[in-house]
C-alpha cells in the first residue's frame, strides 16, 4: 500500500536491496523469504518484540536522489506481487516526469505531492464510514488476521506485549484479544509460538500472584492452562478478557452475538492504540455498574460523570463524591459507601441553575423537582458543559404523561390513607360468585379489578384498628412514624436522600402499609412503571386467550401459590396472579415461566397493585436476580457456587461436611429462588425480601450463611443428607416475626419437620442482625467478580452436560467411540458459534433456541456442512468434493429445512467410516438418486419416475417417515390406507412405536433403480474419488470395467423389459381418469423392469412384488418435489399422469450431465452399446437402468475396488486436522526457522 512518506535516515540497516533506479529502492526485510541466517534470525526476534511494522509488510519502497543522504518511505507491501505493482507502477508513470527536474529539491517534493495525491484518491471511497480505528491499530489488526489466519469479520479489541510461559520459560511476544479468540504469538531466535484459544472454551480466568509466576494471567481450558506474565498494565487487559469471556458465555447462553455500539461519540481525539470496539467495551462496563448502582432501567447509558459535592440538609454538610449523567437522569453517590445515594429523574426536574459562586460553595448547582425538592451541587469542575448536557437531555425527555392514571397510582403508594375503607367489602361478594366477570377472559377490564388499584393484603385483612393489637399494633404504629419522620427530613420518593439510616430502618423491618411502596423505589420498579403508563394493561389484553408451553406451566402452578394464605384461596387472587404471570412471559419468551416465579409473585401481590406486582417481577428477574429464572436457571447455579466459595472462606470448618453431604446444591436453589418464601414462614421471609430490595443479592447469601453458622454443631453431626435437610428445615420453620401484625399463617414445610424436643423459636430480625454482624464484609463489587467466576463453571459444566446428552442420543451402532463422537459434537459445534460470530449464515443464528432440547440446539447449513465434509470425509474427490456434499447434506435433511443437527450429522459420516463394503457402496448409490440429486445436477429426474408409479398421495401422507428409511415404509402405507378409512385405535399406535423403535435394517432389495444419467453422475464421482489414491492407476483400470460391464447389462435389461413394459404404458396413456388402488399397483408391478443381469429375470414382474411401494414413494417425491426446480409444490397424480404420457425420451446436453471434466478413456470403455449415445447425442436412454444388486455384484469382481472400500480410516487424525483450522483449541508450536547456519 502506499504510504505518507517519511524520512529514513539509515535506508540498508536490516534491510537489502532487491530494485534500483536512479529516483527508488526496492527493498526486503532481513529474515523473510529464504536464508537470512543468524541475522535474519535476530532481526525477526526484533521485529516481534518491539512491534515492528515490518512484520505485516517486509517489502517497502524508498525515494532518493542522488545526492542526498536522506531517504523517503513511499509504499510497502505484504508481499512481492503487491510491492511489484507499484514498482512498475513508479516506473510506468514517473520515471520518465523526474528525469526533466533540474533541481533534487523539486524531484522530491513532486514525488511526496504525487504519493499523498494517490493516498487520498483511495482514501475518498472509504471516507464514509469514518476513520474509526487509528493507523497504529489497524496495522496491529492486519498482523494479527494473517498470523492467525482470520476472516474480515474478526474484530481485534486490543492488544497488550507480555509473556507466555511455555514450561518454564517465559517467551516475550504479543497478546491479541479479538472479539472470539485469545491469541499470542512470539518468534525468538527460531522459535515461534502461535496460540489460539476461544473465548468460549475457557473455563477459568484468574489473576494471581505466585512464586514461579509473579503476577500473572491464568487462562485455563478442558485441555490446558495458560499463564500470561510480564504485562505493562494486566488490570486493564484481564479485566478487558473478563468481559470478553463474559460475552462468549451470554453468547452460549443465549445466542446473543456481540454487537457494536454505533452510539457511542467519537472521542475528540482518538488515543493512538485504543479501537473503537475497546471503547465500546469500556462504555458497556461503565453502564453495567452505574445501572446496578442505582437500579436503573436496561437501556439507560451513562453520558459522563464528575466529581462534586452534595449539600445534604439533614446533617448540614457538603458530602464529596461523584455526579453521573444519563439521558434521563441524574445520581449522586458519596465517597463513602453508606454516607449518601441519591436518584433525580430528569421527569421530576423543573428548575436547573447555576448560582453564584462563593469561596465557601465554588461553582454551584442548583438542580429543583416537581416534589418542591432542591438538591445543591459544588465543586463542579466544568459547570457551564454540565448544564448544556442536563438542558440537552431535558429537552429530549418526554413531557409528564397525562395525570389520570399516574395520578391516581401515586395516591394508592404514596399515601395509603387516602384510599377508601369500605374497599374490601365491596370484593368481599367477588370470589364466591363462580359466574363473576373475573372468570372471562375476553370482557374484563383490568382498570376495573379491584386487584388495579391496591394489594391484595389490603382486600383480605380484617379491617382492625392497630389499637386492637396491642403491643404489636403498638411496634407497627412506631415503625410507621419512624419513616414519616424519616420521609420528613429526607424526602419522599423517588428523590429521597438514600443513607446509613435508611438501611438501619429497613432493617428494623418496613410497616406493612408502606412496604410496597419502598419495595418500588428500592428496586427502580417505580421509574419503569412511570416511564411507561398503560404498558401493563396492553399486555394484559394482547396475551389474554392467548395459549404456549408457559401458560400451560402458569395454570398448574396457580393453584400452589402460597394455598395457606386466604388472599389465593379464592378465584380474585388467582385471577391475578395468573395476569400477572401471563403478562410478563409475554413480554420476555426467553424466560416465559419459570417455577418458583409463581412463589415470588404471590408475595408481591399482597403488597402491591397488579401493574407494581408486574414491574416488580421485571425488576428481579431482569436486573436483580440475571438469568435466575431462565430454562437452565442458571443464575441461582451461579449464586449457589458463590454460596459454597464463601462457605468456604467463612465456614472452613463446615465447607468440607457439607462437601461431602452435597447439601448446598439441595438447599441453595430452593433459598435463592424464592428469596426464602417457600422454606421460611411468611412473615418472617418477607422481611427478608425487604432488605433484598434495598441491598441486593448480598442479603441472601448473608442470611445463607448466617443460618449454616447458627446450625454448625448439629450439621456437623449429621450422616447424611436427609438427616441435614431436616436440621435446616427444622431451623427455618421455626424463624418467627413476632412484630408482625398479619394473623399468623400455617406454614405448609413445618409439617414435614418432627423431633421430640420443642423447637427453639429464632427471631428473624435477630438473625439478620447476626448475618450483618458476621458476614457484612460480602460487597457487591467483589460478589460480581465472583459471579462472573461461576458463570465461566456453570454454564461450561451445562455445556459439558449437553455434549453427553447429545452424544447419548446417539444409537450404538453408529460404529464412533464416545470420544469419537465428543470431538466431532466439539468441531460441529464450532461450525455453528462460527455462523454466528463472523455473520455469513444468518439463518442459523437466529433459529438457535437454548430451550429446544440439546440436540436441536446446534445446527448446521449446507455451507457449513460442505466445509466439514471436506475436511472430514474419506471420500476425499478433489474439486467435486462440494458437489458430494450438497448431495450428502440433501440425504440428510429429512425435514427439508436446508438445517441439519448433530445426529444427522454422524449418521452422515458414520455411513462413509464404519460398516461393510456393502452399506458404504449403498450410501454412495443413495448420494446418486433422488432426494440427494438435486434437479440441476439431473435434469431428467422426472423421467426416472417413469419406472415406478405414480401415487404421490402415499409420498404426501408420510414425509417424515419416509425419509427414516425404506424398512418402514409398509407400515407407512398401511397407515395411509388405514387414514382414509377409520381412525386407528391405540394398539396400532402401540405397534407402530415398538417398530419405530427397533432398529430398521435397511435390505439392498429396498433401493430404487439407477437410471443412465444417475449411473454417469456415480461414475464421474468414483472417478474424482480415486484421483488422489497410490492405487489410481489399478483403479481407474477396475472401475472402467465395472462401468463396461454395467453398461451392457443395463443394455440387456432395456431390451428385455420393452417387451413387457410397452402394453401396460400404452393403457396409461389412453385413462383419463387415475385408476383404483388395487389395479394401480398391479400395473406398477408390470412397470418394473426385471433386471437383466439377474438369475431370477425370467420371474418378471413378480420378483419384484415387495418392492414396489417402496420405490415408489421415493422416486414420486424425486419426480415431483425436484424434478421441475419447484421442490415446494408436489404433483398431483394428474399432473404427474400428464408428464408421464409425453414420450419417455428427453434430450439432455452433455454440459447437463456435468460430465466434461471425465476423461474420455476412463470410464465408458468398451461400452459400444452406449457410449455412442451418450457422447454424441447428447441424449440420455431413459429405459435403460442399472439395480444396486448388479452394481456391487460388478464392484466385487475387482479386488482393488473391493479393497479401496473396505479399507479403514482413523477419523480422529481428520477432527484433530479440523480442529486446528477451526481455532477449536489451542495449539503451540515450535518451529524451527530454516537457514540458521549462515
Amino acid at each position: 500500500m502506499w504510504l505518507s512518506p517519511e524520512e529514513v535516515l539509515v535506508a540498508n540497516a536490516l534491510w537489502v536491496t532487491e530494485r534500483a533506479n536512479p529516483f527508488f529502492v526496492l527493498q526486503r526485510r532481513r529474515g523473510h523469504g529464504k536464508g537470512g541466517g543468524l541475522t535474519g534470525l535476530l532481526v525477526g526476534t526484533l521485529d516481534v518484540v518491539l512491534d515492528s511494522s515490518a512484520r505485516v509488510a517486509p517489502y517497502r519502497i524508498l525515494h532518493q536522489t542522488q545526492d542526498s543522504q536522506i531517504y523517503w518511505t513511499v509504499a510497502s507491501g505484504s508481499s512481492r506481487k503487491e510491492i511489484t505493482k507499484h514498482w512498475e507502477w513508479l516506473e510506468n508513470n514517473l520515471l520518465q516526469t523526474l528525469s526533466i527536474f533540474d533541481s533534487e529539491e523539486d524531484i522530491t517534493t513532486f514525488v511526496k505531492g504525487k504519493i499523498h495525491g494517490i493516498i487520498a484518491e483511495e482514501n475518498k471511497n472509504l471516507q464514509p464510514q469514518g476513520d474509526e480505528d487509528p493507523g497504529k491499530f489497524k496495522e496491529a489488526e492486519l498482523k494479527m488476521r494473517k498470523q492467525f489466519g482470520m476472516p474480515e469479520g474478526e474484530k481485534l479489541v486490543n492488544y497488550y506485549s507480555c509473556s507466555y510461559w511455555k514450561g518454564r520459560v517465559p517467551r516475550q511476544g504479543w497478546l491479541y484479544l479479538t472479539v472470539n479468540h485469545l491469541c499470542f504469538y512470539s518468534f525468538l531466535l527460531g522459535k515461534e509460538v502461535n496460540l489460539v484459544v476461544q473465548w468460549v472454551d475457557i473455563t477459568h480466568l484468574e489473576k494471581n500472584a505466585t512464586l514461579l509466576f509473579p503476577e500473572s494471567i491464568h487462562v485455563e481450558t478442558r485441555d490446558q492452562e495458560l499463564f500470561f506474565s510480564m504485562f505493562l498494565n494486566i488490570g486493564e487487559t484481564f479485566k478487558l478478557m473478563e468481559q470478553l469471556a463474559n460475552l462468549a458465555m451470554r453468547q452460549l447462553l443465549d445466542s446473543e452475538g456481540f454487537l457494536e455500539d454505533k452510539a457511542l461519540p467519537r472521542p475528540i481525539r482518538p488515543h493512538r492504540n485504543i479501537s473503537a470496539l475497546k471503547r465500546d467495551l469500556d462504555a458497556r462496563a461503565k453502564n453495567e455498574c452505574y445501572r446496578a448502582t442505582f437500579r436503573l432501567p436496561r437501556d439507560e447509558r451513562l453520558d459522563g460523570h464528575t466529581s462534586c459535592t452534595l449539600w445534604t440538609p439533614f446533617n448540614k454538610l457538603h458530602i464529596p463524591g461523584q455526579m453521573f449523567i444519563s439521558n434521563n437522569y441524574i445520581c449522586f453517590a458519596s465517597k463513602e459507601e453508606d454516607a449518601c445515594h441519591l436518584i433525580i429523574p430528569l421527569r421530576e426536574v423543573t428548575i436547573v441553575e447555576k448560582a453564584d459562586s462563593s469561596s465557601v460553595l465554588p461553582s454551584p448547582l442548583s438542580i429543583s423537582t416537581k416534589s418542591k425538592m432542591t438538591f445543591l451541587f459544588a465543586n463542579l469542575k466544568d459547570r457551564d458543559f454540565l448544564v448544556q448536557r442536563i438542558s440537552d437531555f431535558l429537552q429530549k425527555t418526554p413531557s409528564k404523561q397525562p395525570g389520570g392514571i399516574v395520578g391516581s397510582r401515586k395516591a394508592s403508594v404514596v399515601d395509603p390513607s387516602t384510599e377508601s375503607s369500605p374497599a374490601p367489602q365491596e370484593v368481599s361478594e367477588q370470589p364466591a360468585s363462580p359466574a363473576s366477570p373475573l372468570n372471562s377472559h375476553q370482557s374484563f377490564c383490568v382498570q376495573e379489578v379491584p386487584t388495579a388499584s391496591q394489594g391484595l393484603l389490603k382486600l383480605f385483612q380484617k379491617n382492625s384498628p392497630m389499637e386492637d393489637l396491642g403491643a404489636k399494633g403498638a411496634k407497627e404504629k412506631m415503625k410507621e412514624e419512624s419513616w414519616h419522620i424519616h420521609f420528613f427530613e429526607y424526602g419522599r420518593g423517588v428523590c429521597m436522600y438514600r443513607t446509613a439510616k435508611t438501611r438501619a430502618l429497613v432493617l428494623k423491618g418496613i410497616p406493612e402499609s408502606l412496604r410496597g411502596e419502598l419495595w418500588l423505589l428500592f428496586s427502580g420498579a417505580w421509574n419503569e412503571m412511570e416511564t411507561h403508563p398503560g404498558y401493563y394493561t396492553e399486555l394484559v389484553e394482547k396475551s389474554t386467550g392467548k395459549y404456549s408451553l408457559a401458560t400451560e406451566e402458569i395454570e398448574r402452578d396457580l393453584h400452589r401459590s402460597m394455598p395457606e394464605h386466604p388472599a389465593f384461596q379464592n378465584e380474585l387472587g388467582i385471577a391475578a396472579l395468573r395476569r400477572v404471570l401471563t403478562a410478563y412471559a409475554f413480554r420476555n419468551p426467553t424466560i416465559g415461566y419459570c417455577q418458583a416465579m409463581n412463589i415470588v409473585t404471590s408475595v408481591l401481590l399482597l403488597y402491591g397493585s397488579e401493574e407494581e406486582a408486574f414491574w416488580l417481577l421485571v425488576a428481579l428477574c431482569e436486573r436483580m436476580l440475571p438469568d435466575y429464572y431462565n430454562t437452565r436457571v442458571v443464575g441461582a447455579l451461579v449464586d449457589q457456587g458463590i454460596f459454597e466459595e464463601l462457605t468456604r472462606d467463612f465456614l472452613p470448618q463446615l465447607s468440607e461436611k457439607m462437601q461431602d453431604l452435597g447439601v448446598i446444591s439441595s438447599i441453595s436453589l430452593s433459598w435463592f429462588l424464592t428469596l426464602f418464601l417457600s422454606v421460611m414462614p411468611f412473615e418472617s421471609a418477607v422481611v427478608i425480601v425487604d432488605c433484598f430490595f434495598y441491598e441486593g443479592i448480598k442479603v441472601i447469601l448473608q442470611v445463607a450463611l448466617a443460618i449454616l453458622d447458627a446450625n454448625m454443631e448439629q450439621l456437623l453431626g449429621c450422616s447424611d443428607e436427609g438427616e441435614a435437610m431436616t436440621v435446616l428445615g427444622r431451623y427455618l420453620d421455626n424463624v418467627v416475626n413476632k412484630q408482625s401484625v398479619s394473623p399468623p399463617i400455617p406454614h405448609l414445610h413445618a409439617l414435614l419437620t418432627s423431633g421430640d424436643d420443642p423447637p427453639v423459636e429464632v427471631d428473624i430480625f435477630e438473625l439478620l442482625k447476626v448475618s450483618y454482624e458476621k458476614f457484612s464484609s460480602l460487597r457487591a463489587e467483589d460478589i460480581e467478580q465472583m459471579r462472573f467466576k461461576q458463570r465461566l463453571k456453570v454454564i461450561q459444566s451445562l455445556e459439558d452436560t449437553a455434549k453427553r446428552s447429545v452424544v447419548r442420543a446417539i444409537p450404538v451402532d453408529i460404529g464412533f467411540s464416545i470420544e469419537e463422537l465428543e470431538d466431532l459434537y466439539m468441531v460441529f459445534k464450532a461450525k455453528h458459534l462460527a455462523s454466528q460470530y463472523w455473520g455469513y449464515s444468518r439463518m442459523v443464528a437466529s433459529r438457535r433456541d437454548p430451550s429446544l432440547p440439546y440436540l436441536e440446539q446446534y445446527r448446521i447449513d449446507a455451507s457449513q456442512f460442505q466445509e466439514l465434509f471436506a475436511s472430514l470425509t474419506p471420500w476425499a474427490c478433489g474439486s467435486h468434493t462440494p458437489v458430494l456434499a450438497g448431495r450428502m447434506f440433501r440425504l440428510l435433511d429429512k425435514n427439508k429445512d436446508l438445517l441439519i443437527n448433530f445426529k444427522e450429522f454422524v449418521m452422515g459420516m458414520s455411513g462413509m467410516y464404519h460398516g461393510d463394503l456393502t452399506e458404504k457402496l449403498k450410501v454412495l448409490y443413495k448420494l446418486h438418486l433422488p432426494p440427494a440429486l438435486s434437479p440441476e445436477e439431473a435434469e431428467s429426474a422426472l423421467e426416472a419416475a417413469h419406472y415406478f408409479t405414480e401415487n404421490s398421495s402415499s409420498e404426501e401422507a408420510v414425509p417424515q417417515e419416509e425419509q427414516e428409511g425404506s424398512g418402514s415404509e409398509d407400515v407407512q402405507e398401511k397407515r395411509g390406507e388405514e387414514k382414509g378409512t377409520s381412525s386407528p385405535d391405540y394398539r396400532h399406535y402401540l405397534r407402530m412405536w415398538a417398530k419405530e423403535k427397533e432398529v430398521q435394517k435397511e435390505t439392498i432389495k429396498d433401493l430404487p433403480k439407477m437410471n443412465q444419467e444417475q449411473f454417469i453422475e456415480l461414475c464421474k464421482t468414483l472417478y474424482n474419488m480415486f484421483s488422489e489414491d497410490p492405487m489410481e492407476q489399478d483403479l481407474y483400470h477396475a472401475i472402467a470395467t465395472v462401468a463396461s460391464l454395467l453398461l451392457r447389462i443395463g443394455e440387456v435389461g432395456k431390451k428385455f423389459s420393452a417387451r413387457t413394459v410397452r402394453k401396460p404404458r400404452d393403457c396409461a396413456t389412453e385413462e383419463d381418469e387415475p385408476p383404483a388402488p388395487e389395479p394401480h399397483q398391479d400395473t406398477a408391478r408390470e412397470h418394473q423392469p426385471p433386471a437383466a443381469g439377474d438369475p431370477q429375470a425370467k420371474a418378471g414382474g413378480h420378483m419384484h412384488l415387495g418392492k414396489v411401494p417402496h420405490e415408489s414413494q421415493v422416486v414420486v417425491e424425486a419426480g415431483s418435489g425436484e424434478g421441475e426446480g419447484s421442490p415446494s409444490q408436489p404433483l398431483s397424480d394428474d399432473e404427474t399422469k400428464d408428464d408421464m404420457s409425453m414420450s419417455s425420451y428427453s434430450v439432455v446436453s452433455t454440459g447437463s450431465l456435468q460430465c466434461e471434466d471425465l476423461a474420455d478413456d476412463t470410464v465408458l470403455v468398451g461400452g459400444e452399446a452406449c457410449s455412442p449415445t451418450v457422447r454424441t447425442g447428447g441424449t440420455v436412454d431413459t429405459d435403460w437402468c442399472i439395480s444396486f444388486e448388479q452394481i456391487l455384484a460388478s464392484i466385487l469382481t475387482e479386488s482393488v475396488l473391493v479393497n479401496f472400500f473396505e479399507k479403514r480410516v482413523d477419523i480422529a487424525l481428520k477432527i484433530k486436522d479440523q480442529k486446528k483450522v477451526e481455532r477449536q483449541f489451542s495449539t503451540a508450536s515450535d518451529h524451527e526457522q530454516p537457514g540458521v547456519s549462515g
